[in-house]
């Protein structure tokens, strides 16, 4: 019975960190270019009662199966599903910079520490004549340092190449700037450091850099802006079973628990 009770334990364990991750994916549905989070699980160490295959108390005869009691469950990873999400068309004014990928990559944004982190979020802003996440830190490639007070509008092609039209020069100015968009060979391995930004890893590799839509790189497009992945159906029917378990390891549990009872009262 000691057993049963360490065992429905950790089932209660792993599903409690379950409902922890599906409300972090329930809280961000609305958060712009947000990936969902998978738990994945996997059984614990088992107890060899009797191999498959031994011999039996009549010589020559084996047994076709064995006994192994498990021990549980445990949540091994908490993975993101970097699935493409919806676009959605945000303002149209010329001087609105909000983009999306649509496709493979990831803007690079330079923090205060000069490092680079990585981001599906494309809800920019014009700052100081450059373009700049809604904290502030510069986009790679956005750092243009044009003119805040002539400029009336700003075009970024699907090639990534930002382009200007400004009152003081008549016309448009092609080439003003770049945008380079970054790839991982395992993005799923990518470290969440929060602000909807992702920081290289071992597990994710070195990051491969290229310009929008080549090299099967995706495309930018200006005036979208990336919806959440996560699914409100698949969240509340995760978030229901979940519930379930819980509650069936509770029951395996006060069982288990009722067992114990039932010996330790066989003396009365």
């Amino acid at each position: 019975m000691i057993r049963g009770l360490w065992t429905a334990a950790t089932g209660m364990q792993a599903q409690q960190t379950h409902i922890d991750v599906i409300a972090n994916n329930l809280a961000n549905v609305n958060t712009t270019g947000f990936k969902t989070s998978r738990t994945d699980f996997q059984d614990l160490l088992y107890a060899n009662i009797r191999a498959a295959g031994s011999e039996t108390s009549q010589a020559g005869t084996q047994v076709p199966t064995g006994i192994q009691l498990g021990h549980g469950v445990k949540v091994v990873s908490v993975a993101k599903d970097f699935t493409q999400g919806s676009g959605i068309p945000s303002s149209q004014d010329p001087m609105n910079v909000d983009m999306m990928i649509q496709g493979q990559g990831f803007f690079q944004i330079e923090l205060p520490s000069g490092d680079i982190a990585y981001t599906r979020d494309g809800s920019f802003k014009v700052q100081d004549g450059n373009i700049v996440t809604s904290d502030g830190y510069p986009l790679v490639g956005g750092q243009i340092g044009f003119d805040p007070t002539t400029t009336t509008g700003i075009t970024v092609e699907a090639s990534g190449s930002i382009g200007l039209m400004d009152s003081g020069t008549p016309g448009f100015t092609p080439n003003v700037g770049q945008l380079q968009i970054a790839r991982f060979v395992n993005p799923s391995g990518l470290t969440a450091i929060g602000n909807n930004l992702f920081k290289e890893s071992q597990a994710s590799g070195t990051p491969q850099l290229a310009n929008p839509n080549t090299d099967g790189f995706g495309a930018v497009n200006q005036h979208y802006l990336e919806q959440s992945n996560v699914s409100m159906v698949t969240e509340m029917v995760d978030m229901i079973t979940t519930q379930r378990a819980y509650e069936i390891g509770s029951k395996a549990i006060q069982t288990a628990d009722s067992m114990l009872g039932l010996v330790a009262n066989l003396k009365r």
